[in-house]
């Protein structure tokens, strides 16, 4: 009987013997004892290493090595050094890099007027992202890599994102969106000298996967109808076919402005909203127990029964506090549509609670201050949106298969799911 050769076994512990070696010679040459002298020894190898890279770079370029004594191809030669300070992930490395004669020698490894090998652009970008001001970046970069970033840096660094921002911003959509939801968050923004609050219109959509992606952001002097409409107009250019769900909270007028673009889409008023317009016509003391019986209508399981406790909830409130009834009875519409679709369906079109999140994660960045124009908005709002996008992309919507089926056997709805799958 034969003999198998076995693989070596590996584990996470192997090490490289040459690492090793180099390992053993950095600590009898440096001996450090803690992990800062490490990190200083780090720091003094970096130096060497540069600049023996660029040598062999410049090398490379020639096309001779510095001690051959052969003919050369080329006129070109060797023309001394200039002095570079770099940014690394230990601190700021003095380094000296070689020249020639004729100025066409163009490093890699550290291209011309290029000062950070640290990666430190994109940390800036992810500071900027969750919402840390300038001075916090700085603050946090010298402490952390022990060389300072002026705000005039850490600003040419995140105005590098507007016009990658504005590509996205323009960017084709899907054809076909399951839910939409729309919102609004005010900023203050620098206008003729003066500090004003604007409106940033927000659109959240899922795709037919349950999948999130936000569709864009708008600016205006006040949140109304006729922006609505145009931004609706605007993204149908950039490609939207046809919505099952807009979700929205109470904008006068928004529900004809989004029909009039997207006449088959069920426009829902979001339900929280309604709650918390009417509570404000109900005494404190009566909240929880005002609150347990809304929540008898719209939570109920079948239409029928969520008349029946509309019935009594209109007989119990409404000589008391006949504002917070009049409410629902106005919006009667917006409950009673619920009852069409299936609870998983329900959870998610009676609030705008997703979007909410969403404009909750952006306050996080737009506290930091007054911004100069929609430019610093969208840069600032992008970046935050990239974070967001990237979680969901490994996650949809919750219980997304059950909504799913719920929509498909709406006769309706499965006609136009199924004609875009198709595409």
């Amino acid at each position: 009987m034969g003999t198998e050769l076995m693989a070596p076994r590996t584990n996470k512990f192997n090490r490289n013997p040459e690492s090793e070696a180099i390992a053993e010679s950095i600590i009898n040459a440096y001996k450090p004892t803690t992990v800062g002298e490490m990190q200083d020894a780090l720091k003094e190898i970096f130096g060497p290493m540069f600049e023996t890279m660029l040598k062999a770079e410049l090398e490379a370029h020639l096309g001779y090595s510095s001690n051959s004594k052969e003919e050369k191809s080329t006129s070109n030669r060797r023309n001394g050094y200039s002095g570079k300070k770099v940014n690394t992930s230990y601190g700021s490395v003095d380094i000296s890099v070689p020249r020639d004669r004729d100025g066409s020698y163009d490093p890699v490894i550290i291209p011309k007027n290029s000062h950070d090998v640290s990666g430190i652009e994109d940390r800036v970008l992810k500071m900027y992202a969750r919402g840390m001001s300038m001075r916090d970046i700085s603050q946090t970069i010298e402490e952390i890599y022990g060389f300072t970033m002026s705000a005039e840096q850490i600003s040419l660094i995140t105005d590098r994102v507007v016009e990658q921002a504005k590509e996205w911003q323009d960017r084709p959509l899907k054809p076909f969106y399951t839910f939409l939801f729309v919102d609004c968050l005010y900023v203050n923004v620098r206008m003729d000298g003066e500090s004003k609050s604007r409106a940033v219109y927000v659109i959240l959509g899922y795709d037919s996967d349950g999948r999130k992606e936000i569709l864009g952001l708008w600016m205006s002097d006040t949140e109304g109808k006729h922006y609505w409409m145009q931004i609706f107009d605007e993204i149908k250019a950039r490609g939207v076919e046809d919505i099952l769900f807009i979700c929205m909270d109470g904008v006068s007028g928004l529900e004809e402005g989004a029909h009039s673009i997207f006449k088959d889409a069920v426009v829902q008023r979001c339900i929280v909203h309604m709650i918390r317009n009417s509570v404000k016509y109900v005494p404190s003391k009566e909240y929880k127990r005002y609150c347990a019986q809304l929540k008898k209508i719209y939570g109920a399981s079948k239409l029928e029964t969520a008349k029946s406790e509309f019935g009594r909830f209109k007989q119990e409130w409404g000589e008391k506090y006949p504002g917070a009834v009049d409410i629902w009875e106005r919006n009667w519409i917006h409950v009673e549509q619920l009852f069409n679709y299936g609870s998983a369906v329900r959870k998610i079109m009676y609030t705008t609670n997703a979007i909410e999140s969403v404009n909750s994660s952006f306050r996080k960045v737009t506290k930091k201050g007054t911004f100069t124009g929609f430019d610093s908005v969208l840069k600032a709002l992008f970046l935050r949106i990239q974070e967001l996008e990237e979680k969901w992309k490994a996650r949809p919507v919750a219980n997304w298969a059950m909504v799913r089926n719920q929509l498909l056997i709406n006769d309706g709805f499965k006609e136009r799911m199924m004609r875009y799958e198709a595409n």
